[in-house]
C-alpha cells in the first residue's frame, strides 16, 4: 500500500508539472497566433490512451509517462515532422514568427514552471505555515554513523554552528555542509566547545547517504506498532502493543545505544524485556544476520522536541513564498554543479524514477505533496533550460545565436541537433535509472 501511495503521488505530481509546462508553450504560441496541432500529457508513440479535437488542436493522453509535448506548426521538435518543413512557410507557423516571439514561446514552459513553484510555496506557507526543528532545540544532541564518527563527531554532540555560522533549521545542516563546501563544525561536547574539521572525503560520502547528522532520539517508550518484512521478533512471540523496556536487563537511554547493542550481539541469544498489559515478560531470541529484531515503533518528532511554527497572513506569504522559491532555485543550482565535480562524484548518486518516487511519503500528506511538487517544478524548469538540443534550452540557444548573428541555423542542422539531443537525453535517462536498479540490487 505504501508503494502504491508513493506511485500515485508521483504520477499526479508529474501530470500537474507536465500540463503546466506545456501550457506555457501553448499559451505563448496562441498569444502570437501560432497554430498548435497537439497538446499531450505523456508521449503517444503508435497510439494514445485518450484524445479529442477542439478547434485546430488535438488534446490527448499518451501511454509513455516520460513527459509531454505540444506540437507547434512549422517547428522542428521531437515529432521530427520533416514533411511539413518541406512546404512553404505559412503565417500561422512557428518559423514565420519573429525571433523574439519564438524565443518567448520556447521559454514559456520554463517560466510557467517557475511561476507554479512560487505560487505553490505562497499557498503552502499561507495554509500551513512553516514548521521546523530549531538547531537549539535538539536537546539530546546528534546521532551519527561510522562516517560521521570517523571525522570526529560523536553521538550526543550539540551543534553550535557550521563554519562559525548559526544554522537555524536543524534539517538544513547536512545540505549546508554539502552545498556550501563548509570546512568545520562547532559542537558542544559535555560543556566543551570543539572544532571538528570537515575533510574533502566527507562530502562524497554524504552524497551517497552516509555521514548524515540526525537528532538523537530517546529509546523509550518503545511500543511495538508494526513488524518488518522479515521479523525475527514476531517469530519469537513479540506482539503488537508490547513495550520493549530493555534487553538482557539493560535499560537504554537512547535509541542509538539500543542499535549498537544489537549490532554487537547479533549472533547471540538475547533476552528481550517486555511489558505486556502491565505484566513483565521475557522472550529469548537471536536477531537476524542484519542485527535487527524486525519490529517498529511510531515516533512522533513533535512529542520529543519543541518544534517552531511560523504562521503567515496572505500578504506575508507572498514575499515569503517567492523568497523560498528563489532560495530553492539557488540550492538546486549548487546541487547541479556538484554533478560535474570529480571530487564529489555526485553523478554516482544521480537517480531516476525510483529515486524521485521515493521522495514522496508513504502516507498521503497534502502539505508534503505540494512542497515536493513545487521542488520538482523547479527541477523541471532548470533541466529544461539547459542548452541541450531537444530541450527548451537547446531551442533557446539557437534562437539567441540567430538574434546575435542575424543568421538562422538551417533546418537540416536543427534536425541533426534534435537527434543528437534526443540521444543524449536517452543516455542520461538510462544512466539515472540504471543507478536506481543497481542500488536495488546492492541492497
Amino acid at each position: 500500500m505504501t508503494i502504491l501511495i508513493k506511485i500515485l503521488q508521483f504520477v499526479l505530481s508529474l501530470s500537474i508539472l507536465v500540463i503546466i509546462h506545456e501550457l506555457g508553450h501553448f499559451t505563448l504560441a496562441k498569444l502570437f497566433k501560432t497554430r498548435v496541432e497537439k497538446f499531450y500529457l505523456f508521449f503517444d508513440p503508435w497510439f494514445s490512451l485518450f484524445k479529442f479535437k477542439r478547434g485546430e488542436t488535438e488534446y490527448g493522453i499518451g501511454w509513455l509517462p516520460l513527459g509531454g509535448y505540444v506540437k507547434i506548426s512549422g517547428m522542428i521538435d521531437e515529432s521530427m515532422d520533416k514533411e511539413q518543413m518541406k512546404l512553404p512557410p505559412q503565417p500561422y507557423e512557428f518559423r514565420s514568427k519573429s525571433s523574439l516571439q519564438r524565443l518567448l514561446i520556447m521559454t514559456g514552459g520554463v517560466v510557467f514552471n517557475f511561476i507554479l513553484a512560487m505560487l505553490i510555496y505562497v499557498l503552502v506557507l499561507f495554509g500551513w505555515g512553516e514548521t521546523y526543528l530549531p538547531t537549539a532545540n535538539v536537546k539530546y544532541g546528534i546521532e551519527v554513523d561510522s562516517v560521521g564518527y570517523a571525522i570526529g563527531l560523536r553521538n550526543g554532540d550539540k551543534i553550535i554552528s557550521v563554519d562559525n555560522q548559526h544554522v537555524e533549521n536543524f534539517i538544513h545542516i547536512s545540505s549546508d555542509i554539502v552545498l556550501n563546501n563548509r570546512k568545520s563544525i562547532q559542537v558542544d561536547r559535555n560543556g566543551e566547545v570543539l572544532n571538528i574539521e570537515v575533510p574533502k572525503e566527507y562530502i562524497p560520502k554524504m552524497l551517497k547517504g552516509k555521514g548524515g547528522i540526525d537528532p538523537r532520539i530517546p529509546f523509550g517508550p518503545f511500543v511495538v506498532a508494526a513488524y518488518g518484512k522479515d521479523s525475527p521478533g514476531k517469530d519469537a512471540g513479540i506482539l503488537i502493543g508490547d513495550e520493549l523496556v530493555g534487553i538482557d536487563s539493560i535499560r537504554f537511554a537512547f535509541y542509538d545505544e539500543f542499535q549498537k547493542y544489537l549490532r554487537e550481539n547479533k549472533d547471540h541469544p538475547l533476552m528481550l524485556n517486555l511489558l505486556r498489559k502491565g505484566e513483565n515478560i521475557n522472550i529469548t531470541m537471536t536477531p537476524g544476520s542484519s542485527g535487527l529484531l524486525g519490529i517498529n515503533r511510531t515516533v512522533s518528532i513533535d512529542k520529543i522536541f519543541d518544534l517552531k511554527t511560523i504562521k503567515y497572513g496572505f500578504l506575508e506569504s507572498i514575499p515569503a513564498g517567492i523568497n523560498k522559491g528563489f532560495k530553492t532555485v539557488a540550492d538546486y543550482l549548487k546541487q547541479f554543479k556538484l554533478l560535474f565535480s570529480k571530487h564529489t562524484k555526485a553523478y554516482e548518486s544521480l537517480g531516476g524514477f525510483i529515486t524521485i518516487g521515493n521522495i514522496f511519503p508513504g502516507v498521503w500528506d497534502w502539505q508534503a505533496f505540494w512542497n515536493l511538487t513545487a521542488f520538482l517544478s523547479i527541477i523541471l524548469a532548470v533541466m529544461n533550460i539547459l542548452p541541450i538540443p531537444a530541450l527548451d534550452g537547446g531551442h533557446v540557444m539557437f534562437l539567441l545565436f540567430e538574434v546575435i548573428t542575424g543568421r538562422k541555423p538551417s533546418d537540416k542542422f536543427l534536425e541533426y541537433a534534435q537527434i543528437v539531443g534526443m540521444i543524449l537525453l536517452l543516455a542520461l535517462l538510462i544512466f539515472a535509472n540504471g543507478n536506481d536498479i543497481l542500488r536495488l540490487i546492492r541492497k
